[in-house]
């Protein structure tokens, strides 16, 4: 049984492999060769070196009425809130994310919530914080 391609003649089904084995194979692969095209140019004399982290806000990713850093703190408080300890209110929150190993700062803010309030999400709790949530699209 012929493993070839189909939709290819196999000539083509050998120029095609070999155009991706570069990325298949990875840089670490015995006898493997990055092709030179895929490899960066380095900076130039007076340029920085490249990074893949942007530089100031992000203009994606950040929904309307919140700054990238205001969704990163509350997906963390996130990371310690699991789905079980929703809804609940302050006691179950903080223990919650005592279980889940929370850093004290959360465990601290947690805390800081009013007694005797139940939220359903992890957006309530953030809100219940002091912070601002998202604003609606009508």
């Amino acid at each position: 049984m012929e493993r070839g391609s189909s939709k290819h003649s196999p000539r083509l089904d050998d120029q095609m492999s070999q155009e991706v084995s570069g990325l298949v194979q990875g840089p670490g692969a015995a006898g493997s060769r990055v092709d030179e095209f895929r490899q960066p140019e380095p900076a130039g004399e007076d340029q920085p070196e490249p990074t893949t982290a942007p530089a100031g806000e992000l203009r994606t990713g950040a929904p309307k009425g919140m700054s990238s850093a205001d969704v990163e703190a509350r997906s963390r408080l996130g990371r310690y809130i699991t789905m079980t300890a929703l809804p609940g209110d302050r006691e179950a929150l903080v223990a919650n994310a005592r279980d889940n190993d929370a850093p004290d700062d959360v465990v601290a803010a947690l805390e800081g919530l009013p007694p005797g309030t139940r939220y359903q999400t992890v957006s309530e709790v953030w809100a219940a914080l002091g912070h601002r949530n998202e604003t609606t699209r009508w």
